[in-house]
């Protein structure tokens, strides 16, 4: 199980917290109710025993005294019993109980010796048979034996126990207090770090632009330093990515002047290659597959500059879905590769930018030239989304996805994520081949597709076989007669997905 979030933890130690003062305090009153009923309730049984022992001193030396008829007589809720000489055996004592099962007979021995060899009046607490008892004794005069009362506990006990539940809800009650009071504080605590992560989670995206509210913060004297140098780190990323970009468009433009002369002399060279040696047509070769590859860089510095710009726009369009793949799969590939539909979708039509469809479609083409051994299939299926799994519940349910599978190596699990990161080509990473490319069409397909609202990625092939498996899938939203409406909506789509 992993590691419980910080509010959790935040909330957690509030609840915990309170439960322990609980505690404590439960433990503190038990005790010192325990210490004050049965201090109180020892004090009232000695004083009552010690003066029905008076009353009975005198009564019980009487010849003919009847011992259970004057202990019948006691106004007490005590069992009385008493130890008296015995005249058949001098020197020992002989039990008289009102209540044989309280008499003197279950008396502990230490209370008993204690009373008629001290001379004073004892208390003792014990048990029989598991109920709590306590004994109060007192010595009659001129050392003729001793008077006891036996008195249960048990009312004392049953309000101990009653107050324990009692202290134990509240206690209960306290902890669940806490915890909601640290919930609620919590709140406070870590909304600046949940408001952090939303505009992380912005700037991610595109959006350089989003910034905490200091205002909210600017009176709390521990947080309003955090957000503002929050605020002061975007405001400096920003600045950079907006240098870089701009660095990047600059360059890009510049050398597209340079780059459009340099493809023109090598066409006039290319038209005049009967006149030349075959040492220079080879590096002729060379050069023109070297300032094509840096014009297509160039292209997509451009293409990626737009990007982070935020200067690119949908032109949305009605397309016949399986038709479109079919004519873009013909006139992109040299070879005849076996396109796959349902046949639900044939007269599917669909409100997508077709330039940018196509754009994937070729992207994905070429990397099956480049890096495999040929596309062997492209397939076009209709899916369902569980709503569940959708961040929005106003995004479209209803998918296409293209994919397009190669006989190829495969990509590994590990670089499936990093093959659509800027200039990333994977295993070829660092190779100098003609037909490598620019690492960035990937990235570009990324970006292609989180425009429409959808999204791209590469998996192992269906039937198992080597190979690498890209996939397209893109939000089904049907041609209306309100195209206006449809572009706001694949604009939500795409913010959703991004």
């Amino acid at each position: 199980m992993g590691q419980i979030g910080l509010r959790a933890r935040i909330t957690l130690a509030f609840a915990l917290g309170a439960l322990l003062i609980s505690a404590l305090l439960m433990v503190a009153s038990l005790t010192v109710s325990r210490t004050n009923l049965l201090s109180q309730r020892e004090q009232q049984l000695t004083d009552r025993a010690v003066a029905n022992a008076r009353s009975l001193t005198d009564k019980l030396e009487a010849p003919g005294a009847d011992a259970q008829t004057l202990f019948g007589s006691l106004s007490t809720a005590g069992k009385p019993s008493a130890l008296l000489p015995d005249p058949s055996n001098p020197g020992s004592y002989r039990p008289v109980s009102f209540d044989p099962k309280y008499g003197a007979a279950i008396l502990p021995k230490t209370l008993t010796d204690s009373v008629l060899t001290g001379n004073q009046p004892a208390i003792m607490r014990f048990e029989r048979e598991n109920e709590p008892l306590v004994a109060v004794g007192v010595p009659l005069a001129n050392g003729n034996g001793a008077y006891f009362e036996v008195n249960q506990l048990r009312d004392i006990a049953s309000s101990l126990n009653n107050l324990g539940l009692t202290l134990i809800g509240a206690a209960a009650l306290a902890a669940a207090i806490g915890a909601g009071v640290g919930w609620y504080a919590s709140r406070r605590v870590l909304r600046p770090l949940r408001d952090m992560t939303d505009v992380a989670q912005a700037i991610s995206v595109g959006r350089l632009d989003a910034r905490l509210a200091y205002a909210e913060w600017a009176d709390d004297v521990d947080l309003a330093p955090l957000v503002l140098s929050f605020n002061e780190m975007v405001g400096a990323l920003q600045g950079r990515i907006d240098r870089d970009a701009r660095f990047a468009s600059d360059v890009s433009h510049e050398l597209r002047s340079p780059l459009m002369t340099l493809q023109a002399s090598l066409e006039v060279l290319d038209n005049a290659r009967d006149e030349i040696p075959d040492r220079a047509c080879v590096a002729l070769d060379l050069l023109t597959s070297d300032v094509d590859r840096l014009a297509q860089l160039v292209e997509d510095l451009l293409e990626i500059s737009r990007f982070d710009a935020g200067a690119v726009r949908l032109e949305l369009d009605e397309v016949l879905l399986c038709e479109t793949v079919r004519q873009a799969v013909r006139a992109l590939s040299s070879e005849p590769i076996e396109v796959r539909t349902q046949p639900e979708l044939e007269d599917l039509v669909i409100r997508c930018d077709k330039r940018r469809l196509v754009r994937v479609l070729a992207n994905f083409l070429d990397n099956g030239r480049k890096y495999s051994d040929g596309v062997t299939s492209v397939e076009v299926e209709r899916v369902r989304v569980d709503p569940l799994e959708l961040a929005d519940p106003t995004e479209p349910i209803d998918r296409v996805r293209i994919a397009v599978e190669d006989r190829g190596p495969g990509v590994a699990e590990s670089e499936r994520e990093k093959i659509f990161d800027r200039f990333n080509r994977g295993e070829q990473a660092g190779s100098r081949g003609n037909d490598l490319g620019t690492g960035l069409g990937l990235a570009l397909v990324s970006e292609h597709a989180r425009l429409q609202g959808g999204s791209v990625w590469v998996e192992g092939r269906s039937d198992g076989e080597s190979g690498a498996r890209f996939v397209l899938e893109l939000p089904i939203i049907e041609a209306t007669d309100e195209p206006e409406d449809d572009e706001e909506r694949l604009d939500q789509a795409a913010e959703v997905t991004a």
